[in-house]
């Protein structure tokens, strides 16, 4: 029997001996029909990449709609019930520069002359998704077919035009107050700008977690891949939010990663020998968060060390499995490199304005090791606006400007990473509910 099906087993012999517990979800199911929820997102997004020393700049402008419908369970012991997710999308303009995983390529050549994917003229309109299928019996969902994930290890990029899908089952119990387990397994990787459902070529990810809430101030959790001819991966958090007077509060975070890639895995431009066999990468932030009333500070150290960078890439997703405080346009995780952290946040809703929000961070990363220096740089200056309308005809839409001033050292830049790049994201959101 394989990993995940032991997984997935032991969930549900745990769900049925302790399903007294507490309430049952399921025993509160009103029906296939009555529960139904659906929603659609219109998103108007642009993405522009002001990219220095000569290279060529990326500028991507497109609009979608983004569905995701859900039936109810019906009634019984066990319930059952069915999902739909899925977008349909065309660019604004011609897009000549469209990249940043915005809009998917025709197959065409590239600049060697050769036939290959993603090197064609962009789409000017497409269409994905899929369904999937669900039971659960008290707290414990099993969900078949394509999914939108939100695992530390395998995550769906949803910072692009439309959401990275995942095809699989996965398995979720939340029968003990407090502690949520997950086990899964996955075949398929449709990332954002992709038409072919499996266009990442995943061959079998297999994931597994817990986290637990110990009280309202103390949380925790960890979480498990072993991704197929690709690398094992781990990941831990923990979280303190400790009360202060007058209404402040200072909240501690740890996070880390420890990956080891398998023996004649694809090798990552940020390992130095290409020939090693033997990869390997831990990296681990700790942050402290200080809030008072709409201001909060932020201070991030973050610490990449082994034989290769973070390199999430190669794990077949879509570059969003870091859950790491020092991520933006760069995620500070090169071999090595060590980086720092200070953010500021403003919400406006304190000074007469709810649903503003600001957010400024500067991070500085060094010590970075590559071929030809072992003490590289990268930098960035990233600020982001949000505002959410809170009431009328607009009521939930948003808009959202980012900004970002990355800048870093030739060693670094030229074999390993971007180059010096200003980027723009701007996103503007209208959710309708449809039933």
């Amino acid at each position: 029997m394989q990993k995940t099906q032991k997984l997935t087993l032991a969930v549900l012999i745990q769900a049925a001996l302790i399903s007294t517990a507490y309430a049952s979800e399921q025993s509160e199911a009103k029906g296939f029909v009555e529960d139904a929820e659906g929603t659609v997102l219109f998103r108007t997004g642009f993405i522009d990449r002001d990219k220095k020393g000569g290279n060529a700049d990326n500028r991507s402008t497109a609009q979608s709609a983004i569905f995701d419908l859900e039936s109810g369970y019906t009634k019984g012991i066990v319930g059952f019930g069915v999902g739909l997710v899925g977008d349909a999308s065309f660019k604004l303009g011609d897009n000549k520069h469209a990249g940043n995983n915005m809009i998917p390529r025709e197959t065409g050549l590239n600049d060697k002359g050769e036939i290959t994917k993603g090197a064609g003229d962009t789409y000017d309109h497409w269409a994905r998704g899929g369904a999937n299928v669900k039971a659960r019996i008290s707290n414990t969902e099993v969900r078949y077919g394509t999914q939108v994930l939100d695992l530390p290890v395998l995550a769906s990029n949803t910072g692009r035009m439309v959401p990275e899908y995942f095809t699989g089952v996965l398995a979720t119990s939340r029968e003990i107050k407090g502690l949520e387990l997950t086990a899964g397994k996955f075949t398929k990787d449709q990332m954002s700008e992709q038409i072919n459902t499996d266009g990442n070529e995943l061959d079998r990810a297999v994931v597994w977690g817990a986290k637990y809430k110990f009280n309202d101030q103390l949380n925790a959790s960890y979480y498990g891949l072993d991704s197929k001819n690709a690398l094992e991966r781990h990941y831990v958090n923990a979280n303190y939010k400790q009360a202060l007077a007058n209404n402040s509060s200072l909240t501690y975070d740890f996070s880390g990663y420890h990956t080891e890639w398998d023996k004649g895995a694809g090798v990552s431009s940020s390992t130095l020998d290409s020939n090693s066999d033997d990869r390997s990468n831990n990296i681990w932030a700790l942050s402290g968060t200080y809030n008072q009333g709409p201001h909060s500070v932020m201070l991030a150290y973050q610490q990449s060390t082994g034989n290769s960078g973070y390199a999430y890439g190669e794990n077949a997703d879509g570059f969003q499995s870091i859950y790491l405080p020092n991520s933006y346009l760069s995620d500070f995780n090169g071999r090595d490199e060590k980086s720092a952290q200070i953010q500021y946040n403003l919400d406006f809703s304190g000074y007469g304005i709810p649903g503003l929000n600001w957010t400024s961070a500067y991070v500085y990363g060094w010590d970075i090791d590559t071929k030809t220096d072992n003490n590289a740089k990268e930098s960035e200056i990233f600020n982001q606006v949000k505002y959410t309308a809170q009431s009328g005809f607009a009521k939930d839409a948003s808009l959202r400007l980012r900004y970002s001033h990355y800048r870093n050292d030739n060693a670094y830049a030229q074999d390993y990473y971007m180059p010096d790049t200003n980027e723009w994201r701007i996103f503007l959101d209208i959710p309708v509910k449809l039933f």
